[in-house]
């Protein structure tokens, strides 16, 4: 799936945080991320896009994730598609690394 590339859509309620996640998911340069906070910013990514890894942040709430996982899952039937529960840039790529080994 990947090429030595990650693309990473980071999808959160909280603006403050995205913003965050949008600097974190842009900083290695073997990645390319973009973070969104609203469903259909999401959807609109994922037309434009092929992502690696769909990321749930901060504010998506259980009901939320289980709908969005089953639209995400047909517009991007190969990415990853999994929960972030946040706590900085180590433990991102870390999470990252892991699932992309996982994947293989």
């Amino acid at each position: 799936m990947t090429t030595g590339h990650t693309k990473i859509l980071a999808i959160g309620r909280n603006e403050e945080i995205m913003t965050v996640m949008q600097r974190l998911l842009n900083a290695p340069e073997d990645w390319s991320g973009q973070a969104v906070t609203t469903d259909d910013s999401a959807f609109e990514a994922l037309k434009a896009a092929e992502y690696d890894i769909i990321l749930l942040c901060a504010g998506i709430t259980e009901e939320e994730e289980t709908t969005l996982k089953e639209r995400l899952s047909s517009l991007a039937p190969a990415a990853i598609i999994t929960r972030h529960y946040g706590g900085g840039s180590g433990l991102l790529r870390n999470e990252i690394m892991f699932l992309l080994e996982k994947k293989q």
